[in-house]
């Protein structure tokens, strides 16, 4: 009499199959978390493009799409998010303890609102756009700027005053609301001397 053929011992192949899919959880988590943080060195354009070369090519497209040099969108990021993905306004508190929201819906790259968001994508962006991808954001910037720009006479390598735009929206910069705000006055001046470093870089490394 034959014996039936003894079932295969699947212990080892679970196991196997256990530090596969383990390893392929913590690249992924790995993945998410560097696309979440700053670069090493975000002070230094080509330093970024090394570590992030992905970041140029999205930049670039930008500016060759909407004509705002690739220094002035960095310095607008550094400024809004220090490149970070994730960046979202921090939580308000009641009495310090309760929260209360956050001060703001900005997130990612660009820190752009909800609703300025939403404009972007029912107009160039595409549907799916996300403010945690770089060539979403970027594409954004070229387009809230170079807009704002256009209606106001602004040049687009003008960084401080396309910053001050950006930040108080088109109808804030014909009111003239900056200029009783001095902390924004300093933060643009910031900016624009942030993206004529960014631009000395560029030159360089380029």
């Amino acid at each position: 009499m034959t014996q039936s053929p003894r079932p295969a011992d699947t212990s080892e192949f679970l196991t196997r199959r256990h530090v596969i899919l383990t390893g392929i959880g913590f690249l992924a988590l790995a993945a998410c978390g560097s696309h979440g943080n700053a670069p090493s060195n975000p002070e230094d354009a080509c330093a970024i493009f090394r570590e992030r070369p992905h970041y140029r090519s999205a930049l670039e497209a930008s500016e060759r799409k909407w004509g705002v040099p690739v220094s002035v969108q960095m310095a607008i990021i550094y400024q809004e998010s220090t490149f970070r993905a994730t960046a979202r306004p921090p939580k308000r508190y009641t009495l310090f303890i309760i929260p209360k929201g956050r001060a703001s819906s900005a997130r990612g790259y660009a820190q752009a609102l909800d609703g300025t968001w939403d404009d972007y994508r029912n107009g160039p962006g595409r549907a799916g756009a996300s403010r945690s991808n770089i060539r979403d954001a970027t594409d954004f910037i070229g387009w809230y700027v170079s807009t704002n720009n256009k209606a106001l006479g602004i040049s687009n390598s003008d960084a401080r005053n396309s910053y001050l735009a950006y930040h108080e929206g088109r109808g804030g910069y014909r009111r003239g609301s900056y200029r009783n705000k001095s902390w924004l006055l300093s933060t643009a001046d910031g900016v624009a001397q942030r993206a004529a470093r960014y631009e000395a870089q560029l030159a360089y490394c380029q």
